[in-house]
């Protein structure tokens, strides 16, 4: 892969599932330069055709994205969002036609889903204080922000207490929509109908799904009393058909009385007696999060949506990590994404309450939806040749089939590099897992290589099997690749993620050279020719080892966690992440400790020449943690170069500007041209 080949990474979303089980809707998007913007639509995959599918072009918006089908398989509702746009709901007949636009959010609307009996669309948005975030207003002469708790601002979203996200609900206007000449996005004398507030005041909620009565949703929400100090969040009612001003929030599970979950999504049952939940137990503290799993947990409902029961954790808390976004029921039955080894399989819950693979391998799953028969899957999944892919899953026989091949373009320039495994262990006899990607032998020959150890961020994150853009770039390049999970890392089990707690740049750093040390003993590769990047984590990672080895003849550190002292101040998580990974440092011990395992503190043994990349807006990672790690190298005469992206926050090299990241790849490469050449 080369960097013009980003618009090539076609990337489908959680698809739909039609009533009669007859296709699938899924959004399909990619990087477009052009626009320096995520472009894509939506298309219909049919799922009763023998053979190969053959998706078909249901929209030709901008960005359309997010769809749900309404009950009676009549029509999609979606987000549309115009170039340079904010997304807004529309609506269209499944078999194809004019959407119709249906809310003017001022700051964008999401994640619409219809009500069980298809006349209303609940959908989420935020909403702006007056005077505020105003289309075409100047951001600077806007009044002084009043900040008073710890939690009021998240990189990719900003400053957000003066802009909650609320839930809201809208009529499906059948009249316009069954009319001779419905509105459309192109007639500037459309007028959506008015949506209906269903929260309001201060409170932030987040994932909605509909009670089978249509009388209440339940939604996320942090609303308990200690909710500034903590990372819990509730899962609670909210009631649909409000009369006059929003009702409060009921709460299911209920912080207040001394719930420890962080609920991620809730899910009521087809039936109704039945919440199922995807949440982290953070302990009493709240904080206890570091590798703390995400679990299936189970409770009983009366028919008004009332709890009968506490939560019931499902999965065994030590060794199964669920994705926090991946829930939905089949016949009963909820089926989950669980993390293993860099794969994200997708899971059942049995009669006997065991989770049960039904799709499993090198597979990376991100979404998942069921047919309305409970017999059929359709997973969206990732692989080693695939940046994602629409297969069908028979659950009785958990035998797969591949609906689309949406990387077809992309493998078929040849520039495709398909990563080995390794595993080796660590000097204290810790097995360590990862790959090696090969340059193309028959364009750089036989070797040996120069190498690129690559380190991931998190630290509880995961490489995976998914086709990662990065390791392909560096492949076609002439570099072999080196990366892997060390301790720290999630999918391995909760203790391989708490290894680190408070050690952080020990055994982490052991597993990583490990890794590398494995993979050079391969003659292919250069061992006398080896540089080393990463971001966040992996950004600490590359500086630490820099610190602590000049075995690399170039380093790359991007919005890399740099200093734990001053990241409690400045990180959007600085009050909480630092503190419970590395320790406090108000008294001697502590400060003793955090500077054992702090990059910046150790920054006078480095030498190796070192490109910072760091983003301008990055409120994770905040950009002080770059600029001074460029100004201490320079300052000590290590050669050290200093990119700085302008308007982009943690999630550059994934979300960022297209064309930003396309320039952020030609550094790279310019980068290592100079430090680490190939030999053709």
């Amino acid at each position: 892969m080369i960097p013009d080949d980003l618009p090539l990474l076609r990337v489908p979303g959680a698809a739909a599932v039609l009533p009669d089980g007859s296709a699938a809707i899924v959004s399909v998007t990619h990087p477009d330069l052009e626009s320096d913007e995520y472009v894509g639509q939506l298309w219909s995959v049919p799922l009763t055709v023998d053979g190969p599918s053959v998706p078909t072009l249901l929209t030709r918006g901008h960005r359309d994205t997010a769809p749900d089908v309404s009950p009676d398989g009549r029509w999609v509702a979606f987000c549309r969002a115009e170039p340079q746009g904010k997304p807004q709901v529309f609506v269209v007949e499944a078999t194809g036609g004019e959407p119709v636009r249906l809310t003017d959010a001022p700051l964008g609307a999401a994640s619409p889903r219809f009500s069980p009996d298809g006349t209303r669309i609940a959908f989420l948005a935020r909403v702006p204080d007056e005077g505020r975030y105003e289309s075409g207003g100047d951001p600077a002469g806007e009044p002084p922000r009043h900040i008073t708790e710890l939690r009021y601002r998240a990189d990719d979203v900003g400053f957000y207490r003066d802009r909650p996200k609320h839930l809201f609900v809208v009529e499906l206007p059948t009249r316009d929509l069954e009319g001779a000449e419905p509105p459309t996005a192109e007639s500037p004398t459309a007028e959506p109908p008015t949506a209906v507030a269903l929260t309001a005041g201060d409170l932030e909620v987040g994932q909605a799904r509909w009670l089978p009565s249509g009388d209440a949703l339940v939604v996320t929400a942090a609303r308990h009393g200690s909710r500034e100090q903590d990372l819990r969040s509730d899962a609670v009612l909210v009631p649909a058909r409000p009369d006059g001003a929003p009702q409060p929030p009921r709460p299911v599970t209920d912080a207040d009385a001394g719930s420890t979950l962080d609920v991620h999504v809730a899910l009521p049952s087809t039936d109704g007696s039945t919440l199922w939940l995807v949440a982290t137990d953070l302990g009493a503290s709240g904080l206890d999060f570091v590798a703390a799993h995400a679990g299936l947990y189970r409770m009983s409902l009366d028919e008004g949506g009332a709890p009968l029961s506490g939560p019931e954790r499902l999965t065994d808390e030590e060794s199964v990590s669920l994705l926090e976004s991946v829930l939905v029921e089949a016949d009963g039955s909820p089926l989950v994404a669980g993390e293993h080894r860099g794969a994200v399989h997708l899971f059942r819950l049995d009669e006997r309450d065991a989770l049960v693979p039904v799709l499993a391998g090198t597979h990376v799953v991100s979404g998942v939806a069921a047919t309305a028969d409970g017999r059929r899957a359709v997973v969206t999944a990732a692989g080693p040749s695939t940046a994602g892919d629409l297969l069908e899953v028979d659950l009785g026989t958990v035998a797969s089939r591949s609906l689309t091949d949406l990387s077809a373009p992309l493998v078929g320039t040849g520039r495709v590099r398909v990563p080995v495994e390794l595993t080796t262990f660590a000097p204290d006899g810790y097995p360590v897992h990862g790959w090696v990607v090969h340059p193309d032998p028959e364009r750089f020959g036989a070797g040996p290589h120069p190498t690129v150890l690559m380190v991931h961020g998190g630290p509880f994150a995961q490489y995976t099997h998914a086709l990662f853009d990065e390791v392909q770039v560096l492949a076609e390049a002439g570099y072999a690749v080196v990366l892997g999970n060390p301790r720290g890392s999630s999918g391995y089990g909760r203790a391989h993620g708490r290894a680190i707690r408070g050690a952080f740049g020990t055994v982490d750093a052991d597993d990583v050279l490990a890794l590398l040390d494995a993979a050079l003993a391969d003659p292919t590769l250069d061992g006398d020719r080896v540089g080393v990047m990463g971001g966040s984590y992996g950004g600490y990672m590359t500086a630490w080892l820099t610190t602590r080895t000049d075995r690399f003849v170039g380093a790359i550190v991007e919005r890399g966690f740099l200093d734990p002292v001053s990241f409690v101040g400045s990180s959007d998580i600085g009050w909480f992440f630092g503190l419970a990974y590395l320790g406090d440092d108000r008294d001697d011990e502590g400060a003793a400790a955090l500077a054992a395992q702090s990059p910046m503190a150790h920054v006078d043994a480095v030498r190796t020449p070192t490109l910072v990349i760091h983003s301008e807006q990055d409120w994770r990672c905040p950009v002080e943690q770059g600029q001074r790690w460029f100004v201490e190298l320079k300052r000590r005469g290590v050669e050290a170069e200093l990119l700085l992206f302008p308007g982009e926050g943690h999630e550059l090299t994934r979300s960022g500007r297209p064309r930003h990241r396309k320039q952020r790849f030609d550094h790279v490469l310019a980068w290592w041209a100079r430090h680490l050449p190939v030999q053709p």
